[in-house]
């Protein structure tokens, strides 16, 4: 992921120098592992633990290993290489039975655990972030839309408490693609275990702190454990956009309810010194697309022929590190956007009264159903006085009262019984309740 895109901790667990200092805890678990199974000399492995015990890969270190791969033409066998010389002897013993995907697969396992860390965290952030300006806004009322048009009231913290209910269920999501996504391998060729004793494996998982092992692994741990984990990022995405998209409706010049933080200094346009534009939530929208591109190109990766080819490899390297970079990226900037949210009480006031209470025709319509009107009898009756608001411009309620029809049915207190806002909002704090426990 380009800089623009990528804060320093997700930077730094993509390094090459910490994907080397990974490799080099797999082989040494490993190693450690045979050793206690006398498969390895005991004097070999303590001279490997004093030799690289805390050893930090440099840009040196990198370089070296970097020279060693552009004449060999393979990542593993170089750095091996770069082993055998700081190790001596006894770095003969690394990658015993091995392969190079049970070091890539591994160490992929271990970056994705710590990766899916942070953006738990992450959505931690974004949470709390939701629920304080949902129960900010708990009864701040607003018109709700259906297709962009009015429709009934709801609240400002209602639509927040939505949002919340979304986090929430990505974040159970992700931490369960984690644990699926958090499997190594140490079986070897074709992962049958044929120079090693699974108990290596096992040993190794548990020191990396991954789930487990891949259980009948072929030559690589399944790819439908990396698709699971793309799709589940993917995913975050889609509801990142679904709530930036709101609030980029919610910012139109014509509805302005709410607003994106606009800084001190900060210019919207090089032509146009009036704009304040909603470049966060449009940044997000563009984020999320690429999360969709890397999941498509994660379920390509499946389908991998016989026990393993590499065609996964070159899409690994960089969906790996740019999808969750992408998201640590974008739900702190969500988390940040929410934080510093302008809301504007009274313009929601405004747009919901615009209409002149048309937003109570449903009521208007049960009351006359209850009235005994046959249903659509009463929504004809309803919906030609609430095209008069439109058409003649009268107000809603005094159309109904001028209504002979509507009038043998229902008394004028009976039809300004119908308009009020309390009646749509006694259940806000029920939801509440459902959703944040408050």
């Amino acid at each position: 992921m380009i800089p623009r895109y990528t804060r320093p901790e997700m930077s730094r667990l993509w390094s090459p120098e910490h994907r080397f200092r990974i490799w080099l805890d797999i082989e040494l678990s490993a190693c450690e592992a045979m050793a206690e199974g006398g498969m390895v000399p005991l004097a070999d492995r303590e001279a490997l633990e004093r030799t690289f015990q805390g050893f930090v890969f440099g840009p040196a270190e990198v370089a070296r290993i970097e020279e060693i791969e552009r004449t060999v033409k393979h990542d593993v066998i170089a750095f091996l290489t770069f082993l055998e010389e700081r190790g001596g002897p006894a770095a003969r013993h690394l990658h015993r039975g091995m392969t190079s995907s049970d070091v890539l697969d591994t160490c992929l396992a271990v970056q994705l655990k710590e990766a899916s860390s942070i953006l738990v965290a992450d959505l931690d952030r974004v949470m709390a972030a939701v629920k304080r300006r949902a129960l900010e806004h708990r009864r701040t009322p607003m018109i709700g839309r259906s297709h962009g048009i009015h429709a009934e009231p709801t609240t400002f913290g209602l639509k927040l408490c939505g949002f919340y209910a979304a986090w929430a269920r990505r974040r159970e999501a992700l931490l369960r693609a984690q644990g699926a996504v958090a499997v190594g391998k140490i079986s070897g060729a074709v992962g049958t275990y044929a120079a090693l004793d699974p108990r290596v494996e096992a040993q190794v998982m548990k020191k990396l702190g991954l789930s487990g092992a891949e259980p009948a692994a072929t030559q690589v741990v399944a790819r439908d454990r990396h698709a699971e984990f793309f799709c589940a990022l993917a995913v975050t995405g889609a509801v990142l956009e679904q709530q930036a998209t709101e609030v980029r409706h919610l910012q139109r010049t014509e509805v302005r309810e709410v607003e994106e933080p606009f800084t001190p200094g900060q210019k919207g346009s090089s032509a146009m010194p009036h704009k304040r534009n909603p470049i966060l939530s449009e940044n997000l929208t563009g984020l999320s697309r690429l999360l969709r591109g890397y999941a498509v190109a994660a379920l390509e990766d499946v389908a991998l022929w016989h026990e393993r080819d590499i065609s996964h490899s070159s899409v690994e390297r960089v969906i790996a590190p740019d999808a969750t970079s992408a998201l640590d990226f974008a739900l702190s900037r969500f988390a940040g956007l929410i934080e510093d949210l302008r809301v504007y009480p009274e313009r929601m006031r405004e747009n919901l009264e615009l209409t002149g209470g048309l937003y109570d025709a449903g009521r208007v319509l049960l009351a006359l159903v209850e009235k005994g009107l046959p249903r659509q009898e009463g929504y004809v009756l309803v919906q030609r006085n609430a095209m008069k608001v439109w058409e003649e411009k009268v107000d809603f309620r005094t159309a109904l009262k001028r209504d002979r029809e509507v009038g043998k049915v229902l008394s004028p207190e009976e039809i300004d019984a119908c308009f009020d806002l309390g009646h749509h909002l006694r259940e806000v704090d029920t939801i509440f309740r459902r959703v944040l426990g408050e």
